[in-house]
């Protein structure tokens, strides 16, 4: 079943928010130095943002890794974000895979803070691509 225009942009905007308060958390946890948590956070803020996304550009995906894909074939491939961008998603997917499930196992501010600066210029472009709203 196709969504309305208007369901679209309630869906869009559920995920915005969600985007802007998980980077909340991203700096929360960072400042508490719960740094494999602020790797989660950071990585589910450009998750939530791209959901946003593919749903203003009609895309669908049930995975993490669909999701990335889809950033790849239709925003990086076609130039609408970069190759560092692209690296950025998937280089924090990776994060928060290991930080969430590999044993003894823990991120270090030296590896998180410089995230936060490409993560929200990551965040700012993909919002500047959602038309619908």
């Amino acid at each position: 079943m196709a969504l309305t225009t208007d369901e679209k942009r309630a869906i869009i905007a559920y995920r915005v928010e969600k985007s802007r308060q998980t980077m909340i958390e991203a700096r929360d946890n960072a400042d508490m130095k719960h740094w494999s948590l602020a790797a989660n956070r950071l990585y589910y803020s450009l998750f939530h943002m791209a959901s946003a996304l593919l749903v203003d550009k009609g895309y669908t995906s049930k995975t993490h890794s669909g999701i990335i894909c889809i950033l790849g074939q239709e925003f990086v491939s076609k130039g609408l974000l970069t190759h560092d961008d692209g690296r950025l998603v998937s280089r924090l997917q990776n994060m928060r895979q290991s930080g969430d499930y590999d044993d003894w196992f823990d991120w270090t501010e030296a590896d998180i803070h410089p995230l936060f600066e490409p993560t929200e210029n990551l965040l700012k472009k993909m919002s500047e691509l959602i038309t619908l709203r």
